[in-house]
C-alpha cells in the first residue's frame, strides 16, 4: 500500500518518500523539507495516532498537513486523529483521483498559510527594526529606551546615549543620488553595529540620526565606543554608485550619560544627548561632544592628523 501510494504521487508530479513506520515519519519530518505527511493509522513501533500527535507538536511555527489512512469502516480512528490535530483523512480502498483532490487541497491550504506566516513576520519585523538599515526604529527605540533606563534607576547602573549624525547627507544626496545616500546610511549603519557589544542597542534616530545605548557603561566607555565610531567611518570609503568615485564621510557623536546633575530621567538623558550632538554641530561637525552641564567638545586625533582649531581635548 505503501509503494502504491508512493507510485501515485510521483506518476502526479510529487516527490514522495517512503517512512518505514511511524517513528521513521516523525524523523523525516523533524530534518525538515516534508510539506504534507500521509500516515497510516496502523503502523509499527509508532501508531499514526501517536506520529500526528508528535508532529503536530513539532510544527508550531509552520503548517504541515496530515492525513491519516485509515480502512472506511474504522471511525473511531478517524474522530480520534482529527481531535489530535489530523487535517483530513483518506479511506482504504481509495480511488486515486480523490487521493490526489485531497492532497492538492491541504497543499493550497499550506500555500496560503505559508505566505500569511511570511507576511505576519515581515510586518513583525517592520514593527521593530528600521527596514533600510535592519537596526532598531524609533518606535521600538523609545520602549527598550524606558526598560534601560528603569534597570538603570533599579541597579545604580550608568547608562550612556550617543547620537551619530552623518555629516552633510544632504549633500551626498545632491551629488551622488538618494540611492548613494541610502548607502552611506547603511554603511554607517553596519559599522556603528560592529563597534558595540551585543548588549548594546542601536537604532534609527531620524533620517540621518543613530541613537546607541550603552547599558552599564561609564563615561570613559561610552566615549571609547563614540571614537571607535567616529573612526570607523572615517577610515571607510564610500563608492559612488554613480560616479564609481570614492567618497569620505564623517560622523558628528553627542554623549551623554546617567547618572549626572542635569539628567534625571530618560527624556532628560535624550535631550542632553541631542544637545551634544548640537554643540558639536555647530562647531563644524565631524568631531564628538559629551554633555557635562556646560558641555565637553573635543575632536579625537587620527594619526598624522592635528586636532581641528577650537577643539579640546577632555
Amino acid at each position: 500500500m505503501r509503494e502504491h501510494i508512493c507510485s501515485t504521487l510521483r506518476a502526479n508530479g510529487y516527490r514522495a518518500e517512503p517512512a518505514v513506520d511511524g517513528q521513521d515519519a516523525v524523523e523525516m519530518v523533524a530534518r525538515g523539507g516534508v510539506d504534507l505527511v500521509l500516515l497510516d493509522v496502523l503502523m509499527p513501533r509508532l501508531s499514526g495516532i501517536d506520529a500526528c500527535r508528535i508532529i503536530k507538536g513539532m510544527t508550531t511555527e509552520g503548517f504541515i498537513p496530515v492525513l491519516l489512512v485509515t480502512v472506511k469502516t474504522d471511525t473511531q480512528s478517524r474522530v480520534e486523529g482529527l481531535k489530535i490535530g489530523a487535517d483530513d483523512y483518506v479511506p482504504k480502498p481509495f480511488e486515486q483521483r480523490e487521493l490526489i483532490a485531497r492532497i492538492e487541497a491541504m497543499l493550497r491550504i499550506k500555500r496560503l498559510n505559508d505566505h500569511l506566516v511570511s507576511v505576519r513576520q515581515k510586518l513583525e519585523r517592520l514593527s521593530v527594526y528600521d527596514e533600510l538599515t535592519g537596526v532598531y526604529n524609533y518606535r521600538y527605540l523609545h520602549t527598550r529606551l524606558g526598560e534601560e533606563f528603569k534597570r538603570a534607576e533599579r541597579y545604580h547602573e550608568p547608562l550612556a546615549c550617543a547620537v551619530v549624525d552623518v555629516d552633510h547627507l544632504q549633500t551626498h544626496n545632491e551629488s551622488g543620488g538618494e540611492a548613494h545616500g541610502d548607502m552611506i546610511i547603511k554603511g554607517v549603519a553596519d559599522i556603528i553595529k560592529k563597534s558595540v557589544r551585543g548588549v548594546d542597542v542601536v537604532a534609527r534616530y531620524g533620517g540621518e540620526e543613530f541613537l546607541v545605548m550603552l547599558p552599564s557603561t561609564h563615561l570613559p566607555g561610552s566615549i571609547a565606543v563614540a571614537e571607535r565610531i567616529w573612526r570607523e567611518v572615517r577610515s571607510r570609503a564610500f563608492v559612488s554608485e554613480k560616479t564609481r568615485e570614492s567618497i569620505r564621510v564623517a560622523v558628528t557623536v553627542g554623549v551623554a550619560l546617567y547618572p549626572s546633575p542635569d539628567v534625571k530621567t530618560k527624556s532628560g538623558l535624550l535631550r542632553a544627548a541631542d544637545a551634544a550632538l548640537t554643540h558639536a554641530k555647530r562647531e563644524g561637525g565631524d568631531r564628538i561632544c559629551v554633555f557635562q552641564q556646560q558641555g565637553t567638545l573635543y575632536s579625537p586625533v587620527l594619526s598624522g592628523h592635528p586636532p581641528k582649531s577650537g577643539a579640546a581635548e577632555p
